[in-house]
């Protein structure tokens, strides 16, 4: 983007709703928060259930850890999702260079570890589903077993892309003309500008005689110097 800081344009510009939902990053945004949505709801609506005993156990080996763990991890990427889409729409208008680089830079990161967190997930889930026992009870929530594994592993790869994405937003960097438009004496500590630079000829027509000299006569008239 021509003129940008950090992939968004000049501060203060006008918030254009089909151009952000066209954004990669705001794509990417979606397909998260809805694959976190799947992990979590899979678990939680369907993967606990009664093996030889009237108490619910996660169907992940009766391991409640990664049942727990995949939770943990499906809403608290819902909610970064919607936190960072909240700030890629204010993006543009925040004005300090080192704001917008400290977001892209907290957006990088959280991307990067929370790819981490969600293969942690997927290789823990699907260890776990290899060691559960096959079971009438087990086969019933085994399609909601299934898409929690899958959609953590399909978030491993939709993060990466957003901390990939991030890190060409920080790569941009930034164009200080974009902020620095104000005239140069408007600032509190700007020198004054200079005087205009002539031909370096000097001109007589802007000379004036000082005042109460141009009819001064040298002989007054009606005195006559004595002589001795």
């Amino acid at each position: 983007m021509e003129g940008a800081s950090f992939g968004a344009g000049r501060a203060g510009s006008g918030f254009e709703p089909v151009e952000f939902f066209k954004q990669p990053q705001t794509i990417l945004r979606i397909v998260n928060w809805v694959f976190s949505i799947v992990v979590f709801g899979s678990i939680v609506n369907e993967g606990y259930i009664n093996i030889d005993s009237p108490e619910l156990h996660c169907v992940f080996n009766k391991n409640e850890s990664a049942c727990n763990y995949a939770i943990s991890i499906g809403i608290i990427a819902f909610f970064a999702c919607v936190f960072f889409f909240v700030l890629d729409i204010y993006f543009p208008q925040i004005s300090s260079v080192k704001d917008r680089k400290k977001a892209v830079l907290l957006d990088m990161g959280f991307s990067g570890f929370w790819a981490f967190l969600w293969f942690v997930a997927f290789c823990y889930l699907a260890n776990q589903w290899q060691r559960t026992p096959n079971v009438p009870q087990v086969n019933q929530a085994a399609d909601a077993a299934r898409a929690a594994i899958a959609f953590s592993f399909f978030s491993i790869i939709t993060w990466v892309l957003m901390a990939l994405k991030a890190f060409q937003r920080y790569r941009l960097g930034t164009d200080m003309s974009l902020f620095a438009t104000d005239p140069l004496g408007t600032a509190g500590n700007a020198g004054y500008p200079g005087y205009p630079t002539g031909s370096g000829i000097e001109s007589t027509d802007t000379y004036q005689s000082p005042p109460f000299t141009e009819n001064l006569d040298t002989s007054p008239k009606g005195y006559q110097v004595p002589s001795y």
